[in-house]
C-alpha cells in the first residue's frame, strides 16, 4: 500500500452551517477550494472539528460526498469512527463506496475498552474495509489512550497506514516513530507541537488552525519536511497564539467563529455545542486582529 501519500498538511475541515443549522454546501465547497489553493495536501471530512457527533447518517455521508466531489488535488480522508465497532464498519464502508482515499478512525470513546479491545476494534474495521486507515489517539476526548505498544501492533495490520497522535505526549510519539516500520506515518494532531513531532521523525499534521491559515501551516510543515527545523520552529512560534486561541473553548467552537468571520458559513453549532462566549471572544479577537483575520 503506497501509504507515504498521507503526509504533509491535512486540514480537519469545519462543517459550515446556515443560520437554520442545515449544512451550507456552497460554503463547504468554497472551503475545499481555499484549502487546495493554499497548498494543503489532505482534507479531513467529518473529523471532530466537523461536528460528526451531531450529524445524522445521511448528513455525515453528504459531507463526505461534497468534499470528495470538490477536491481536485488533495487526498480526502473521511472520519468514520464510532465507539460501536459495527457502526464504525458501516461508516467506513460508506466512505469507501464514495471514493475516499482513506478513513480516520477515532479510538472508541466512553466504553473505555482495554488495549486488547482497542486493537480488536481496529482489526475488525481493517478486515471489513480494504482501504487505508489512520487511527486517532486523543485521550482528552475519548477517556482512554492508545498505548505505544498497541500502536506498534496496529501498524503491522496491512491497511493501517498512519496514526493521528493527539495525546500531546512527545515521549509516546517518539517511541511509536522509533518502533514502527519506516513506511508507517505519524501525524501530529496538535498544531502547537507539529514541528516537534516532525523533528522526531513524524510526517506532518492534521490541523485545526489550517482551516483559516492553510498557507502558513503548509509552509511551516514543508519547511520542517525539508529539514529546516530551526526555521520551522520560528514559524510555529509566530503561529502559537493562534494555535492556543483555537482552544479557548472546546474545539470547534473557536474555529467555527473564525471561519464565520472569513465568510465560510454562519457562527452556528449544533447542541450541545454553543457559539463562542463573549469572554472567549475577548481573548481570541486580539489574536485575529494581529493575524489579519
Amino acid at each position: 500500500m503506497a501509504n507515504k501519500q498521507f503526509t504533509g498538511t491535512g486540514t480537519a475541515l469545519i462543517t459550515p452551517f446556515k443560520r437554520d443549522g442545515s449544512i451550507d454546501e456552497e460554503a463547504l465547497r468554497r472551503l475545499v477550494d481555499f484549502q487546495e489553493e493554499n497548498g494543503v495536501d489532505m482534507l479531513l471530512a467529518c473529523g471532530s472539528t466537523g461536528e460528526p457527533a451531531t450529524l445524522n447518517a445521511t448528513e455525515h455521508q453528504k459531507v463526505m460526498e461534497i468534499v470528495i466531489d470538490q477536491a481536485k488535488k488533495a487526498k480526502v480522508i473521511c472520519g468514520a469512527g464510532s465507539n460501536c465497532t459495527r457502526e464504525a464498519i458501516d461508516l467506513s464502508k460508506a466512505a469507501f463506496d464514495l471514493g475516499a482515499d482513506a478513513i480516520l478512525s477515532i479510538c472508541p470513546y466512553y466504553n473505555k475498552p482495554t488495549q486488547e479491545g482497542i486493537f480488536r476494534h481496529y482489526e475488525a474495521i481493517a478486515q471489513a474495509v480494504d482501504m487505508p486507515m489512520i487511527f486517532y489517539n486523543v485521550p482528552s476526548r475519548t477517556g482512554v489512550g492508545i498505548a505505544a505498544e498497541t500502536m506498534v501492533r496496529l501498524s503491522k495490520i496491512p491497511n493501517v497506514v498512519a496514526v493521528k497522535e493527539a495525546s500531546g505526549d512527545l515521549t509516546l510519539a517518539s517511541k511509536v516513530i522509533q518502533e514502527t516500520a519506516d513506511d508507517f506515518i505519524v501525524l501530529s494532531g496538535n498544531d502547537d507541537i507539529t514541528v516537534d513531532i516532525m523533528e522526531l521523525g513524524g510526517d506532518g499534521v492534521i490541523s485545526v488552525a489550517s482551516n483559516c491559515v492553510p498557507k502558513l501551516v503548509s509552509e511551516m510543515v514543508n519547511t520542517a519536511k525539508a529539514g529546516n527545523y530551526a526555521k520551522a520552529h520560528e514559524m510555529s512560534v509566530a503561529l502559537n497564539d493562534l494555535f492556543t486561541g483555537m482552544f479557548v473553548e472546546s474545539n470547534p467552537i473557536p474555529i467555527k467563529y473564525v471561519m464565520s468571520r472569513l465568510g465560510y458559513g454562519e457562527d452556528v453549532l449544533r447542541l450541545p455545542l454553543t457559539p463562542i462566549s463573549d469572554a472567549a471572544k475577548a481573548k481570541l479577537d486580539p489574536i485575529l486582529e494581529r493575524m489579519g483575520l
